[in-house]
């Protein structure tokens, strides 16, 4: 058996047109790393204009 401590990979970000994925920073002692995901809006929003009338 090993007695040097358990330490998980540094894993980088990963990046896409929409989506930016980055790992949090590993706090000893937790089973769970977790990750941070960014999105970028891909849908345009248009201010709202009344219709014409016929």
């Amino acid at each position: 058996m090993s007695n040097a401590p358990f330490t998980r990979p540094k894993v980088p970000a990963g990046k896409t047109e929409y989506v930016t994925t980055t790992q949090n920073e590993i706090v000893p002692g937790k089973f769970h790393v977790g990750y941070t995901t960014e999105w970028k809006s891909f849908q345009k929003e248009v201010p709202y204009s009344t219709p014409k009338t016929p």
